[in-house]
């Protein structure tokens, strides 16, 4: 059963044959020498920028169908009726499953605090929205495996959950600006949609993503070519590697300034993953590119107040941090 499940996901999502593929393409038809730096840095972008848009034209599309079923609307109703530690549980639950980035959650934030959702419940909801979704769980599988992908969703949860519980026991609901709280959402019929028109949501909804995120794919994956066959890994160990013992903060305050969807920062992480960085610093570099980035922070600060704001970003980036090193510390369970 685990050759089987191991070959599937060779073939599927990992697409050794489509590596095969690009490196034979290089080396028989463009006549490349393979050993050279050049042609490696060429195929480590070909085959991950092929692999990345494959995987989200067919995941995007059969997720954003079962998403269809989940609108901000219906989001909104599921979580209207909870509070306390289950609001804040479904809060984060729910935020996996919608594929809102860090920027894009913010006005869902602001609709369900309007509706007069728990702090706690939207905050937890906030903070596990752009962490990951059902398609980057599968991108993250194909390249870390589905133990590290998997560990990485539940941590990022549990982040979600602490941090929206920690924000409700410290009643800031007065640090919310008063035109958020005053705004009324009037209750909006939930149609029921059609196969067709489930069809055809799916179908828009690759094609908005892949224009949103075709960019940073190939910025990504250019700096994670550069990354892995340029730079000298004794450069990387000294300061992102596990001689430095700030490596995890270093690698998290470097991904808070940087604007990127989580399918650009993979392969950048895969590079230095490759490179012998610990998994931990690795991870902390992703979640705080997806969950703190700085367009994310300027957004929130227009509808939160100041103290909210930092109280916000230090638990996400504390937690951030304790998560990179804990993974570190027990990175051999996972590899």
């Amino acid at each position: 059963m685990g050759s089987i499940f191991t070959g599937l996901n060779s073939l599927i999502l990992r697409m050794d044959w489509l590596s095969d593929l690009v490196y034979r393409l290089l080396d028989s038809v463009v006549g490349m020498d393979m050993q050279t730096r050049v042609a490696q840095s060429l195929h480590f972008f070909m085959y991950d920028v092929i692999k990345i848009f494959i995987l989200l034209s067919v995941l995007i599309f059969f997720i954003s169908y079962v998403q269809s079923y989940f609108p901000p609307e219906r989001t909104r109703v599921i979580l209207g009726g909870m509070k306390g530690i289950k609001g804040n549980i479904m809060g984060a639950l729910l935020g996996t499953i919608t594929p809102f980035c860090s920027c894009s959650s913010i006005p869902i934030f602001i609709g369900f605090t309007s509706a007069g959702l728990p702090l706690g419940t939207t905050f937890s909801f906030l903070i596990s929205s752009p962490f990951v979704d059902l398609a980057s769980l599968l991108v993250l599988a194909s390249f870390f495996g589905f133990k590290i992908a998997i560990v990485y969703v539940v941590v990022g949860v549990l982040l979600a959950i602490a941090g929206g519980t920690i924000i409700e026991k410290m009643g800031m609901e007065k640090y919310v600006e008063e035109y958020v709280k005053e705004g009324k959402i009037s209750d909006v019929p939930l149609e029921e949609l059609t196969h067709k028109d489930r069809r055809e949501y799916s179908a828009e909804q690759v094609k908005s993503i892949f224009i949103k995120v075709w960019k940073f794919v190939l910025i990504g994956v250019g700096i994670g070519a550069a990354i892995h066959n340029w730079i000298p890994q004794n450069i990387i160990e000294n300061v992102i590697g596990s001689n430095n013992p700030f490596a995890v903060i270093l690698a998290a305050a470097v991904g808070i300034p940087m604007y990127a969807d989580i399918f650009g920062t993979i392969p950048i992480a895969e590079a230095l993953f490759l490179k012998g960085v610990n998994v931990g610093t690795v991870l902390a570099f992703m979640m705080s590119v997806t969950a703190l980035s700085l367009p994310s922070i300027i957004m929130i600060s227009k509808v939160i107040k100041r103290k909210l704001l930092y109280t916000f970003v230090g638990i996400v980036a504390g937690g951030i941090i304790l998560i990179g090193y804990l993974f570190n510390a027990f990175s051999f369970l996972l590899i």
